[in-house]
This record gives structure tokens, sequence and C-alpha cells, in this order.
């Protein structure tokens, strides 16, 4: 099976992705929203605005979850 192609989606869905996968919404600044998880030493920060999150904030929102690809699409089916 060919690699299917990161897109932007919508933040909504980055939340929900990232709560599957063990996430908790932490706080909500302004139009950021951190996330953390037990074990992760960083948080993540997902933006608010635009409503699409951009491919690199979700790649880099992926390698500090130490998500991978296939994980990453795998919850995104169950998120959307």
């Amino acid at each position: 099976m060919p690699d299917r192609k990161i897109i932007p989606v919508h933040y909504e869905i980055l939340i929900k992705i990232f709560e599957i996968d063990g996430f908790v919404v932490q706080r909500k600044k302004g139009d950021h929203i951190i996330m953390t998880k037990l074990g992760i030493k960083r948080p993540l920060v997902i933006k608010t605005s635009p409503r699409l999150v951009p491919v690199t904030h979700i790649r880099t929102n992926m390698t500090t979850a130490g998500m991978s690809r296939e994980r990453f699409f795998e919850l995104l089916e169950k998120a959307g």
C-alpha cells in the first residue's frame, strides 16, 4: 500500500486524534491548546487559528508524541 499523504486537518479532529492516543487538554490560552500525556516530556501545542492545522505543525506534534504515520492514519479514521 503506498504511503498516504498527510493533509491539513481541522484542529478539532487533531485534538480528537491525540485524545484517543491518551493525551488530555491541559489548558487553553488564546488560540493555543496545550495537551499532555504521562511519559511524554514535551506538551503538544495545537493552534486553533487557522482552523486547518498545517502539515508542518501536524508532523511536529507527531514527532513530539512519538507517533508513526501508520498510527496517525489509524487514529484519523477513528476520529473522523
